[in-house]
């Protein structure tokens, strides 16, 4: 069994939910991720009557363990802070990249933040965002799997879900004033309304993932070090080019993330035994990784594929329904973007729902505005992650506006991530014409992290 859902289940106690499933609320959240999560905590603690369904059981696995320290000023907000560092995950320093001929090192602790980052086992996160949803008097439901929404009546949408609960799948329906999708990458509502659009063919990739026990990692001194010492020399997220995509490499408690980021033209038609040979031979191929992984073990069915990898929706925002997480759009994780992004979404659109309730005449303005904020948050990180403008959903002058009013700490961070990888050329051309270049570059000539000489793995 895998060993984060073994913690989990030592660690958590059992979520629990009512029987019967309302026939009514304020708000109905679909999915439990940390978007759902969160947005469900904002509204049960200004006191908003929210329902939500969640399709699976908890815990469940999930990528994406790895978090910059920009999250925490999200989860002080939501309260749950105290008990995300009560859980001891690995705290992490930074990053080192190997792109190309080129290694670089970013620490965050020279970028101002005096919170670290953290490496986690996704199942455990999810549940304690859950579970403080729960607390905070959200109604949660496992095991319930929203199918679709009826916006036949615009100030009460009805979303039909299946009951999966019991031993038979149960047919019902719950009548709301919003609806937010936050399905993850089955977009519920964007696959309804045909509003889901992928990114261009020359920037389409998939995903392959698995874990790894007894692995070595890299930390931020840049050498290699035993699993056990994880939660005394801290790691960083160790991401490397190679010729038809990237990899990274996490380091968590008990076993190691390992990702391969692939064109699809490379495994097209592969059957699951295919892809799983292809992801280890790609892992032994490599001369970093294989230094890291050169003690460890495969766990045997861990690899997990994503086809449908980068993403986004041409309109996530309605009077009566928002889009967050990765239903709204998916971004290239080179950054570890993802988990912030839901995080924002979650806090902006419930923000524009709280008002909505007070004064239902603005709903429709509220949604624009919510629209573009949430637009402008996703085409940033396209823009970083893709080195794409003026295509696949980024609008250029909304990108600039936000590099605009970013602290200068943390924009000067961004910038120097942007430098980091062969895709910067379009993001340091928005930064020109936003007039934050000029400055960012004379400085990063004496401050800012040049490449590093070598790593010792």
């Amino acid at each position: 069994m895998d060993a984060s859902v073994n913690r989990a289940a030592l660690y958590l106690p059992e979520l629990s939910s009512s029987t019967e499933l309302p026939a009514q609320a304020d708000v109905v959240v679909i999915g439990g991720g940390p978007a759902g999560s969160s947005a469900a905590i904002y509204l049960a603690q200004s006191g908003i009557d929210v329902l939500l369904l969640e399709r699976q059981a908890f815990p469940r696995n999930q990528v994406g363990e790895s978090l910059i320290p920009h999250f925490w000023k999200f989860t002080d907000l939501l309260g749950v802070s105290e008990k995300i560092e009560r859980e001891g995950f690995v705290r992490k320093s930074g990053g080192i990249t190997v792109w190309g001929d080129r290694i670089h090192q970013i620490t965050f602790s020279r970028y101002g933040y005096d919170r670290p980052g953290l490496h986690v086992e996704r199942d455990v996160f999810d549940r304690i965002l859950l579970e403080h949803a729960q607390s905070c008097a959200a109604r949660v439901f496992t095991e319930v799997s929203a199918a679709c929404v009826d916006f036949g009546d615009a100030h009460w949408p009805t979303v039909h879900y299946t009951d999966k609960r019991g031993a038979s799948n149960t047919q019902g329906s719950v009548r709301c004033r919003y609806v937010i999708d936050a399905s993850g990458h089955s977009c519920l509502l964007a696959s309804q309304f045909g509003t889901r659009r992928q990114v261009s063919s020359e920037l389409k990739f998939l995903a392959l993932w698995g874990y790894f026990t007894n692995s070595r990692y890299l930390g931020a001194d840049r050498n290699s070090h035993a699993p056990e010492q994880c939660l005394e020399i801290r790691p960083v997220t160790f991401v490397m080019s190679y010729q038809h995509g990237w990899v990274w490499h996490i380091m968590l408690r008990e076993k190691a993330s390992v990702g391969v980021i692939v064109h699809t033209d490379r495994i097209r038609g592969m059957n699951k035994a295919a892809r799983t040979a292809f992801f280890q031979q790609t892992c032994q191929d490599l001369p970093h990784l294989q230094a890291l992984l050169q003690t460890a073990s495969f766990i045997p069915g861990s690899l997990q594929f994503r086809p449908d990898y980068s993403y986004y929706a041409t309109r996530i925002c309605a009077e009566n329904y928002y889009c967050i997480g990765d239903a709204a759009a998916f971004v290239d994780p080179v950054f570890s973007h993802g988990v912030q992004n839901a995080l924002y979404n979650a806090a902006v659109a419930t923000l524009a729902i709280k008002e909505s309730l007070k004064n239902s005449r603005l709903r429709k303005r509220y949604s624009q505005l919510c629209e573009s904020r949430m637009q402008q948050f996703y085409g940033f990180s396209r823009a970083l992650s893709l080195g794409d403008f003026g295509a696949n959903g980024v609008d250029r002058e909304l990108v600039k506006a936000m590099m605009k009013t970013l602290p200068e700490l943390e924009l000067e961070l961004l910038l120097v991530a942007s430098a980091m990888t062969n895709r910067s050329e379009n993001f340091k051309q928005l930064a020109r014409e936003a007039g934050v270049w000029d400055g960012f570059a004379e400085r990063a000539t004496i401050t800012a992290p040049d490449h590093i000489e070598s790593l010792s793995l």
